[in-house]
């Protein structure tokens, strides 16, 4: 029997795989934090993606309105009655019997001079009798054009 020293029996390749084994963890912990960088980018640019698309919904909601606030001043301008009212203010007067000119030269109809619509008749004048101190002016009438 030896009184000396005991030795203690450990198993082969105990300390040496402890060392291998830190890359490998150190390559997961990269990994999973590069996709989780990578996911916060995604997100981030998903977020700023989904502001810009509600701020040109806004946009897109806003210029729609003023398209048919156009369209509907456009309307009521092109009207019969609007068209009617402005060509008397420029002093138009209504055309006679139209003369159309065929492809051979022919000339079908007459040609007659357009003649300006009797004036309005005044409104009624209130009863009581306006103030001599504002005078309201006539309007002006518009003047017939000869030959037209």
């Amino acid at each position: 029997m030896r009184l000396g020293r005991t030795r203690t029996v450990r198993p082969a390749g105990k300390g040496g795989g402890q060392a291998a084994r830190t890359p490998f963890v150190l390559l997961v912990v990269a990994l999973l934090a590069g996709g989780l960088i990578s996911l916060l980018l995604l997100n981030s640019a998903l977020n700023e993606g989904s502001f810009q698309l509600s701020r040109l919904k806004k946009e897109t909601t806003a210029l729609t309105d003023e398209q048919q606030a156009l369209q509907r001043d456009v309307d009521a301008h092109s009207a019969p009655d609007a068209l009617e009212r402005r060509a008397r203010e420029l002093g138009l007067v209504p055309g006679g019997s139209p003369v159309f000119l065929g492809p051979e030269g022919k000339v079908s109809g007459t040609a007659a001079a357009a003649e300006a619509p009797p004036p309005p008749s005044p409104a009624p004048a209130p009863s009581a009798a306006p103030s001599a101190a504002s005078p309201i002016p006539a309007p002006p009438q518009p003047t017939p054009t000869p030959g037209r």
